[in-house]
């Protein structure tokens, strides 16, 4: 069986990441999952945003968790992927809606929209200021539409393992993954992962560490990788058999796999 194929932030590597239009490309180009960042305003909405603060994809100074989400409202996120569009005489109109903050109660809503079953890997960034409400705000989502159960699309995924345990105090039946950065952190991450854990290791870690994929393959857990992006890795992954390819490219992996 092939991995399933999970949007990295959207279809990053064609429009900017974590805008609805990213998402919204991802699942018409047919990705069995989305995965998302989220951090909580200072008013406590969730939001999907990776960095700490809004220079990169927002274009201005600020830290987001001391902002409200009012004042992100204001901001768009889009224009830094492609900063030469306005002189793109060709270039379609957008959807200015599609390129603002996107909620986590936004994308929860889109995939429950969806017509067919699209999962979604929610990252909790740590640290941050707000420390376990990260958790117990997301469980609340998750709650609003039952997705706190054993059935749900919604899997979490966290880098901090006590981030990790609390999810597992809140919501026991939300499945869990373990990220891993390096090879090297292992050996201290196999003690403390818990026993229905999915690991979800990078694919630098893969690739730079000869036998680690093998080690973790060993184990029986499922493996969900990131980021994959080209076709050697790709191979690599299905070599393995791991379960889920994270990407960048949802489109140029699911024609690699013949779908």
């Amino acid at each position: 069986m092939s991995p399933q194929v999970v949007a990295h932030r959207g279809a990053s590597d064609e429009l900017a990441e974590h805008t609805l239009a990213a998402y919204l490309r991802a699942i018409e180009a047919g990705a069995d999952g989305l995965e998302c960042d989220v951090r909580l305003t200072a008013d406590g909405h969730l939001v999907c945003f990776h960095d700490r603060d809004l220079r990169r994809t927002g274009q201005r100074r600020g830290t987001l968790s001391t902002l409200e989400l009012s004042d992100l409202d204001d901001l768009e996120f889009a224009s830094w992927k492609n900063p030469w569009s306005d002189l793109d005489d060709e270039a379609p109109a957008r959807d200015e809606q599609l390129d603002r903050v996107l909620t986590l109660r936004r994308l929860l809503e889109t995939v429950a929209d969806c017509d067919r079953r699209v999962e979604l890997a929610i990252e909790t960034k740590h640290p941050t200021r707000y420390g376990g409400l990260v958790e117990k705000r997301l469980v609340e989502e998750l709650r609003h539409f039952g997705w706190h159960r054993g059935d749900s699309p919604v899997r979490v995924m966290s880098f901090q393992w006590t981030a990790l345990q609390r999810m597992e105090r809140l919501a026991p039946d939300v499945r869990l993954v373990m990220l891993i950065d390096k090879a090297r952190h292992w050996p201290l991450l196999r003690a403390v992962v818990g026993d229905d854990w999915i690991l979800g290791p990078g694919i630098d870690a893969l690739t730079e560490t000869p036998g680690f994929g093998h080690r973790l393959a060993a184990t029986g857990r499922e493996i969900h990788v990131w980021t994959v992006n080209t076709a050697a890795q790709l191979d690599l992954c299905v070599e393995l058999g791991v379960t889920a390819c994270i990407t960048d490219r949802p489109a140029y992996l699911l024609d690699r796999l013949g779908r």
